[in-house]
């Protein structure tokens, strides 16, 4: 007979109530596992995270939140009593990572089927081991033999803990994957959370909501191929019923995945809070022959006691350090200029060169020849796919503008799309097999293009071809990585049926793979994730790439809320912003060339204007602000970003600022849409600053009151706070306060 609750571990006979004290040995370790009571306990950077093996051998969660001593009592795992014989023990008990069976009805982490129909998955502890920062759990169903490592990563300076499976089929005969997530994560029982998330659609990423959390569950996902517009994979949960920025519980996680995904937030029957997140089950199967393992993405979990901005924080911290290919100490991003305004498809040598030389006047840093410059292209009807240099344009190649931009001081950058194809092309009159597709049915297009398979070797090695030899054969510092459509018919007739599925997790690896040889053979280059905006951002696809495009839409005063919305989740260094022209496409709004400069300053900043309608006026104050910018750039950057006022929910004003890590620096933000009945703009209150040291204040544009002191203390910035005079319709100033 199967018995699914084998004796637990002697030392368990007597229930336990307190975890027992930890040897002065193991406090110096960030995880450690305690024999007597079998919990494993990791802290890090004011933060603790608690499980334990429970007395029917399955892993359940014991705390999660602000650090406590490391001989507090915590409780120990045990399974909670059935709460009906519609709540069974093993529904209402929280779990680490569950398998779909025994009676399980909330998300479960992990759904296979058998070969003989049988679907029941019951995963047990079976070991362990701990290296360093990294904790290995294996646990097996309790008849088959599936293994799924469970790893745990913890980072010392964020407490930022990083979960993944690693699932392993050690029977004799195939079995299929269903449903596969890296983590799920438990919050301590309470009915006073909210959810905060972040939608969009294309020119209109980023939107932070906000949403009780009820009982039931709510799905963050896409089912697109990609990360996706509509939903990121980023949540935040907040308790309490006025969490602000800077005060209250908040519990963050973001999925490192670029594909297909899935977080579910779901409150159960007894007001368990749970997060699971992972691949994408819709349209999901993934056969696992014997011997074989699927890894899953990773989920990053956080936690903070001081609000969602050091949340924001924490995270941003984690990002530049542990995340992106540059970290732990990542270079500034240069200042940019893109042509495509100037010439969309219509670019050619002397109209780049002309606009190179314009670009270097006003201290641009790296010129990116954007669309048009290959095969047959000259508009988004053809040539995608045809990686070759289009002569009519550029009849001695690349090389003559490269000289040119580098005789100007500046590095050269060039727009590609690797993953997809025009039918006009002579790649896809060659190979037209080789994009997603199901056979005998219609080939969905979008912007005149279709979707290559890269899960396929052949076109993987397509691809890492050709741009290895573009950048082998000419001195290219960085390229913009476009992807301008979503997903669909995603079929994979070259492999069998059952196997068909598996392109929503080998298209994702596949290009992970050739971003990391790229690299690896060109450590010199850099690599924009850009996808029709802000289509792919997240962790999985930033530990390939130096930054991102968040979206198409440059109008100045749009790109407050969108780049707010974008620092919850993601480091303002990675947040490429540009100053277009004006009035702009999205709303036909104008607004100066400060107001547009000041926006895109508070990120990683970039021009995109047609410079060949600029007069000497504007070029003076790009100018000028560009230099201001290269001296506030690392503490932007790097610095510790401080959300003052939202430009959210109709707020006229928004205001923002950035301080140094070493607090020598701070610089502020601030932006007027209207005034109204001749009232003054609010006073500004800034934060992080150090109480004790002397800053200065110097204009970077507009002016403050004319009683504010040329120099005080950071307790007097913070507290007496600064009057910035703004009056008018789109108005903005910003100044820098710099330590004596």
């Amino acid at each position: 007979m199967l018995h699914r609750h084998p004796l637990r571990h002697a030392a368990l006979l007597i229930p336990i109530a307190i975890l027992a004290a930890v040897s002065s040995a193991q406090k110096a370790d960030s995880i450690h596992y305690d024999e007597h009571t079998r919990i494993f306990r990791m802290d890090a950077a004011d933060v603790t995270y608690a499980f334990g093996v429970n007395n029917v051998e399955e892993l359940e969660p014991v705390y999660w939140g602000r650090a406590v001593a490391a001989n507090d009592p915590l409780p120990a795992p045990h399974t909670m009593p059935e709460a009906s014989s519609n709540d069974s023990a093993p529904t209402v008990t929280p779990k680490e990572y569950a398998g779909w069976g025994g009676g399980l009805y909330p998300e479960p982490a992990l759904k296979v089927t058998f070969p003989d129909g049988n679907r029941d998955l019951v995963l047990h502890y079976v070991s362990h081991k701990i290296n360093g920062d990294e904790l290995i759990i294996t646990v097996k169903d309790i008849e088959r033999a599936v293994f799924v490592d469970l790893h745990y990563s913890i980072d010392p300076a964020t407490g930022i803990i990083g979960r993944w499976a690693v699932i392993e089929n050690k029977t004799s005969t195939p079995i299929m994957i269903e449903a596969a997530a890296a983590a799920t994560w438990n919050l301590p029982r309470d009915t006073d959370y909210s959810l905060r998330y972040l939608t969009g659609r294309w020119a209109g990423e980023w939107q932070l909501q906000k949403q009780a959390i009820l009982p039931g569950e709510t799905v963050l996902q896409s089912k697109r191929g990609s990360t996706s517009h509509q939903n990121n994979p980023w949540f935040a949960i907040e308790r309490g019923e006025h969490p602000d920025e800077e005060s209250g519980d908040v519990w963050f996680g973001a999925l490192a995945w670029s594909g297909s995904w899935r977080i579910s937030v779901e409150q159960d029957q007894l007001q368990q809070i749970r997060v699971t997140g992972g691949f994408n089950p819709f349209d999901f199967g993934y056969k696992l022959a014997p011997g074989k393992q699927l890894e899953t993405p990773k989920f990053f979990g956080g936690y903070s006691h001081e609000g969602i901005g050091e949340a924001s924080r924490i995270l941003h911290r984690f990002e530049l350090t542990k995340v992106l290919p540059q970290g732990p100490m990542p270079k500034p991003r240069p200042v940019i200029y893109n042509s495509w305004e100037a010439t969309e498809f219509h670019v050619d040598e002397p109209g780049q060169s002309a606009l190179a030389e314009k670009a270097a006047s006003i201290g641009v840093e790296r010129f990116i020849m954007d669309d048009g410059w290959f095969g047959q292209r000259k508009d988004d009807h053809a040539g995608l796919g045809d990686w070759y240099v289009n002569k009519e344009k550029f009849p001695n190649g690349l090389k003559p503008l490269i000289d040119k931009v580098h005789s100007l001081n500046m590095d050269f950058g060039l727009w590609v799309e690797p993953e997809m194809v025009n039918p006009d092309s002579d790649l896809y009159r060659k190979h037209p097999d080789w994009v997603l597709n199901f056979p005998g049915r219609p080939r969905t297009e979008g912007r005149n293009q279709l979707v290559l398979n890269l899960a396929r070797k052949d076109v993987r090695d397509y691809v890492y071809n050709f741009l290895d030899d573009l950048l082998s054969h000419n001195q290219i510092a960085f390229l913009k990585w476009d992807y301008n459509r979503n997903w669909s018919e995603p079929g994979w007739p070259a492999v069998a049926p059952d196997d068909q599925k598996e392109v929503y997790v080998e298209y994702t690896r596949n290009l992970y793979g050739i971003l990391a040889e790229l690299r690896a053979k060109h450590p010199g280059v850099e690599i924009e994730s850009c996808a029709s905006g802000g289509g792919r951002v997240d962790l999985g696809i930033l530990r390939y790439t130096d930054e991102v495009w968040p979206s198409d839409n440059t109008d100045a005063f749009d790109r407050l809320r969108i780049q707010d919305g974008f620092t919850y989740a993601y480091t303002p260094e990675v947040m490429m912003a540009w100053v277009t022209d004006s009035p702009g496409w999205t709303n036909n709004r104008t607004t100066s060339v400060a107001y547009r400069f000041l926006s895109s300053m508070q990120g990683s900043l970039g021009v995109g204007a047609n410079l060949n309608k600029w007069g000497p006026e504007d070029f003076a104050t790009a100018k000028q602000l560009i230099e201001a910018y290269k001296g506030i750039r690392e503490t932007v950057q790097h610095g510790s970003l401080y959300r003052l006022v939202s430009p959210r929910d109709g707020s006229e004003t928004s205001v923002t600022e950035s301080v140094s890590s070493d607090k020598k620096q701070a610089a502020l933000f601030t932006f007027l849409h209207s005034s109204t009945m001749n009232y003054p703009y609010p006073r500004v209150f800034l934060r992080g600053l150090d109480p004790k040291t002397t800053y200065a204040v110097t204009s970077i544009y507009g002016r403050l009151s004319k009683d504010t002191p040329t120099s005080a203390s950071g307790s007097y910035w913070m507290s007496h706070g600064v009057d910035v005079e703004l009056k008018g319709d789109f108005q903005t100033a910003a100044f820098r306060f710099d330590a004596k």
